[in-house]
Order: C-alpha cells, then sequence, then structure tokens
C-alpha cells in the first residue's frame, strides 16, 4: 500500500496549487522510490516511456507553436465574435456541445483535439465569450468556465473510447486484464463501456446546467446587494 502515496503527492500539489507538471514528476519519482527502483532506474525508464510513447506525446508538441501562431493573428477574438452573435449559446451549452461531439469522436478515434489545441484556443474563449454576452463574465466566472473546459475535454475523451476495437484504448484494458489473470472478453468490456459514456453525457448536461445557473446567480447576488444598500 505504501506504493500508492504518489497518490497523495498528486492531491496534496493540486491542493497547494503547485506546478503540475512538478507535481506529476515528483509523485513519480515517490511512487519508483517506494516501488524499490533507484533514482537512476526511474529517470531511465521516464526516458524509456517518452521514447516509445512519443507517437503519443510529439504531436502534442508541436501542436504548441501552431497554436500560438494562430493565437498571435486573432482566433481567440473571432471564435469569441461568433459567440456573441449567438442568442442561444450560454458558457454551459457551448461546453456541453463540447463534450457530445468529444466523445462521439473519441468512440471512433478520431483526435479532434485536445486541451492544447482545442480546449484553450477555442473552447474556453467560446464559452466566456456567451458568458460575457449575457454580462455573466468576471475573473472569479471565468476560471470555472475554464476548469470546466478542461474537464469537458477529459470526460468526452476518456469515458468514450472503450466502446469500438478499433480505438487503442479497448485493446489496452483487455491486454492488462489478460496480463493479470483476469478472464475477459472485448464484448464484456464494450457492454460495460457503452452505459458508462452514456451516463457521462447526462451528468455533464446537468453540470452545465448547474453552472449557467451559477453563474445568473453570481450576476443576481450584487445587484441585489446594492438595491439593498439603497433601499426603498
Amino acid at each position: 500500500m505504501t506504493k500508492l502515496l504518489g497518490i497523495f503527492v498528486i492531491a496534496i500539489g493540486f491542493a497547494l496549487r503547485w506546478n503540475a507538471l512538478l507535481v506529476v514528476v515528483l509523485a513519480g519519482i515517490v511512487t519508483g522510490l517506494l516501488a524499490g527502483f533507484s533514482f537512476s532506474e526511474i529517470v531511465q525508464m521516464t526516458g524509456q516511456f517518452f521514447v516509445d510513447n512519443r507517437a503519443l506525446t510529439l504531436p502534442i508538441i508541436l501542436m504548441v507553436p501552431v497554436v500560438g501562431l494562430l493565437e498571435r493573428h486573432g482566433l481567440q477574438e473571432r471564435v469569441a465574435h461568433l459567440m456573441r452573435q449567438s442568442k442561444a449559446a450560454t458558457a454551459g451549452r457551448v461546453l456541453w456541445l463540447y463534450q457530445f461531439v468529444r466523445e462521439l469522436t473519441s468512440m471512433f478515434g478520431i483526435s479532434m483535439g485536445n486541451h492544447a489545441s482545442m480546449v484553450r484556443p477555442l473552447v474556453a474563449p467560446m464559452a466566456e465569450a456567451a458568458a460575457e454576452k449575457a454580462g455573466l463574465l468576471n475573473e472569479e466566472t471565468s476560471q470555472q468556465i475554464r476548469a470546466h473546459a478542461a474537464a469537458a475535454e477529459n470526460v468526452g475523451n476518456f469515458f468514450a473510447d472503450d466502446i469500438f476495437v478499433a480505438v487503442g484504448a479497448l485493446l489496452l484494458i483487455y491486454g492488462f486484464f489478460q496480463s493479470v489473470g483476469v478472464p475477459v472478453r472485448l464484448e464484456e468490456i464494450k457492454l460495460w463501456s457503452a452505459p458508462t459514456a452514456v451516463w457521462v453525457l447526462a451528468l455533464g448536461w446537468w453540470r452545465y446546467r448547474v453552472l449557467d445557473a451559477r453563474l445568473q446567480k453570481a450576476k443576481r447576488e450584487p445587484r441585489e446587494a446594492k438595491e439593498q444598500e439603497v433601499g426603498p
């Protein structure tokens, strides 16, 4: 059980708002040391994992300068302008729609983006613009919207990619169970993955409705407090 102390390192680091990359690396080192590996072995394994999975990490690294160039030429301003023109758009509706599309594409193994290429340059600015149009945007609500946008990416991606064999995650889960001696069939994994994907989509719809209601409440409270100060 001591090997699981790395999880507490992550929890404490995130609670103290330390740098996320530093926290994850520190948790990995702690877990490796508790598992009996030397520091040099941990560094060697980290480098080996990076090389083995470079097909996953390099596209993200190469995407950063592309996104930066698009933002320099007004990408965020343009998508925000489009949201301000939409009468029906709210922050919650924008985020729920993105989660739905993310789940749908993830089911078929289509990678339409991630935090660096979609959430930061497109999804979060669109949701913030929808809130700004209704007069609901300030520093606190902006942080709430950005957190929900990041969650929409995580939930939409990870809870819907275990339904079709074409996606590597399903085979990864199957291979893990086989390696530890647990007999399982691909059909059984898919059977339990589909209702999970539907459930998190419904839960997301509820969460984003709550977000819209919270933003509206935050807008009303200062106005009501001001009216009480003025009096009849």
